[in-house]
């Protein structure tokens, strides 16, 4: 094993889970599990494999700001809760 059952309840301390002991036992394993599929990864041979940094190849992710016209004000405020018909009103958060 590669993690012990209180390193594994030490973790769900770091990540404040308050684990069953039933739970911690699961994470246990889990853990153990994951690390040791790691450690299958690490011995794979990547020489001359480019890094991966995104699972799709992704192109053209950022546009150009374009500007465009909105929704007019009335549009935009017909379904809002509460609104003085410039702007939306919501509740004070403080």
């Amino acid at each position: 094993m590669k993690i012990s059952y209180e390193e594994a309840a030490h973790v769900a301390k770091l990540a404040r889970l308050r684990l069953e002991p039933a739970q911690a036992d699961k994470l246990t394993v889990e853990l153990n599990d994951i690390l040791t599929n790691m450690d299958k990864l690490g011995q794979l041979d990547t020489e001359g494999v480019p890094p991966t940094y995104h699972a799709l190849a992704l192109t053209g992710a950022m546009r150009e700001d374009a500007v465009r016209p909105s929704l007019p004000r009335e549009q935009s405020l017909a379904n809002a809760p509460a609104s003085d018909g410039e702007s939306f009103i919501v509740p004070r958060v403080i």
